[in-house]
C-alpha cells in the first residue's frame, strides 16, 4: 500500500505522474533507471560494517529495531520485520529532487521494464538481491518452500550466495557456514533439539557440518534446507520473499526466541514438532553429496566477454528443475568499453571502479550516509537488455558490477554438475 509519507526527507512522485516520469527517466537513461540505496535492519543480528554505510548510521532506524546489516537491490519485496517503516525493503527510483517506488515504475511500464511474460506471470519483479553483512554467524534456519509458505499467505524462497572479493576485506568473526544435516541424522534427533529450546544451546549445530567460505565462489540454497550463514559479506540473489524459520536457540550467547522459528507457520502448528520438521526438505538436508550438488564456482561467459572485459556466471543452476534467478559479474579493465546483450532485465550494483552504463554514470562510493543517494545501483530494463547496452570503464582501476536476473531469463545458462 502506498503511503503519503516521504522517503528520507524526499517527496514521492505522485501516482498520477509515475507513468510519465518513468518514461522520461527511461528515455534519459537509454533504458536504464538509477535506484537509491535500500537499507534493512535486523533486530536479532550484529552489523558486519562492510556495506559502506557511515559508521554513525548503522542504527539509523533506532536501537530497538537493531542494526542495519543488509542492503537490498532492485526490490519490490517488503522486509518482514516487526515495527517496520512503511517502505522497508522497497527500492526507489531516483528522480533528482523526488523519488518513486520501483514497483510503481514497473506497474506503469511492465513490458519495457521486466518483459511481458514476467509481468503476466507475477505482476511484479519477483526476485531481489542483497548484501548480507554480519559480524558473526546467524542461526541455523531455513526458508519455506512455496507450498508451505502459501499456508500463511506468503511465497517460498530459494536463495543463493556469492562472496564478492571487493566486499570482503576482512573475514569478521566466523567465515564458515553450517549447511544441511549430517547424513544419518534422524527426525527424532532434530525433535530433541526443538524440545531443548529453552535449555540454552539446543545443539542443532551438532547435527550439521560447516564449510569454509571462499571469496569469489558461491552456493545455491534450495528452500527447506537448513543453513547458518557465516561472517563473509554475501551477495544474495533470491526469490522475492522474506519467509524463514530459525532452528537454533542460541547464537554467540544471544537467545533466539521460539517466535522466530514459527513466525511463518500457521498458529495452530506452533508447537507441532512433526509439522515444523516436515517443512524441511529432508533428503536435501542429509544429502551425502551436499557440496557437489550446491556449490558454485564462477564460469566465464565467452558470448559476453572480449578484449578488456570478462563476464562471469557467479550464480547459476536450477532448483528442482526450475530457474528462479541467476547472476553474473562483469569486469572491465581501465579504458575498456563493450556493448552486451542479455536475455532479460537485471538489477546492477557496482562494487569497484567508475564508469558509465549507457548514459548513466557509475561510481563506487567509499561511504554512504543513511538517506543519501549514490551512483552505484541501476536497473537494466528488459528492453535495454534485449537491444544491447554499453558499459565503459572511465577510471584507473577495474570496473566491476554484479547483476542478477529473474526466472527463466537465460536459456543457455550453465547447470551445476550434480550427482
Amino acid at each position: 500500500m502506498r503511503s503519503d509519507k516521504n522517503f528520507h526527507g524526499q517527496t514521492l512522485v505522485s501516482e498520477s505522474k509515475v507513468a510519465d516520469t518513468t518514461k522520461r527517466l527511461l528515455d534519459e537513461g537509454q533504458g536504464i533507471l538509477r535506484l537509491t540505496p535500500t537499507w534493512v535492519p535486523r533486530s536479532f543480528l550484529h552489523p558486519g560494517k562492510r556495506i559502506k554505510l557511515a559508521p554513525n548510521d548503522y542504527y539509523a532506524y533506532g536501537g530497538d529495531r537493531g542494526g542495519i546489516d543488509e542492503r537490498w537491490f532492485a526490490s519490490t519485496t517488503d522486509a518482514a520485520n516487526e515495527g517496520r517503516v512503511w517502505h522497508e525493503g522497497q527500492s526507489f527510483v531516483d528522480n533528482g529532487d523526488t523519488v518513486m517506488l520501483f514497483k510503481e515504475a514497473i506497474a506503469s511500464a511492465p513490458e519495457v521494464l521486466i518483459g511481458k511474460s514476467l509481468w503476466n506471470e507475477y505482476k511484479r519483479w519477483p526476485v531481489y538481491s542483497k548484501f548480507f553483512d554480519n559480524m558473526g554467524p546467524i542461526p541455523h534456519h531455513f526458508h519455506q518452500a512455496a507450498k508451505d509458505a502459501k499456508l500463511v499467505g506468503q511465497e517460498g524462497k530459494p536463495e543463493s550466495y556469492y562472496f564478492s572479493p571487493q566486499m570482503n576485506n576482512v573475514d569478521n568473526n566466523f567465515a564458515y557456514t553450517f549447511m544441511g544435516l549430517e547424513p544419518g541424522t534422524t527426525k527424532e534427533d532434530l525433535k530433541k533439539c526443538l524440545a531443548d529450546w529453552n535449555k540454552g544451546d539446543n545443539g542443532v549445530l551438532d547435527l550439521s557440518k560447516a564449510y569454509r567460505l571462499k571469496r569469489g565462489t558461491g552456493w545455491l540454497i534450495p528452500p527447506g534446507v537448513l543453513h547458518a550463514p557465516g561472517s563473509l559479506c554475501t551477495y544474495e540473489p533470491q526469490w522475492g520473499s522474506d519467509v524463514f524459520g530459525m532452528f537454533q536457540s542460541l547464537v554467540e550467547g544471544r537467545v533466539v526466541p521460539w517466535s522466530l522459528l514459527v513466525k511463518d507457520m500457521p498458529k495452530e502448528k506452533h508447537q507441532d514438532f512433526d509439522f515444523i520438521i516436515g517443512q524441511l526438505d529432508w533428503e536435501k538436508n542429509v544429502d551425502p553429496n551436499f557440496k557437489q550438488n550446491n556449490y558454485v564456482e564462477p564460469i566465464v561467459d565467452p558470448a559476453n566477454s572480449g578484449s578488456g572485459y570478462t563476464d562471469r556466471w557467479i550464480v547459476y543452476g536450477t532448483v528442482d528443475g526450475q530457474l528462479y534467478f541467476s547472476s553474473k559479474e562483469m569486469t572491465l579493465e581501465p579504458g575498456a568499453k563493450c556493448t552486451i546483450k542479455d536475455h532479460g532485465a537485471s538489477g546492477w550494483i557496482t562494487v569497484q571502479g567508475t564508469g558509465k552504463i549507457n548514459s548513466l554514470s557509475l561510481e563506487t562510493p567509499a561511504m554512504i550516509h543513511f538517506g543519501e543517494k549514490t551512483s552505484d545501483e541501476v536497473f537494466i530494463s528488459n528492453q535495454a537488455a534485449l537491444a544491447g547496452y554499453t558499459i565503459e570503464n572511465t577510471g584507473t582501476e577495474p570496473l566491476v558490477g554484479l547483476r542478477y536476473f529473474g526466472p527463466e531469463s537465460h536459456p543457455h545458462m550453465p547447470e551445476i554438475k550434480r550427482t
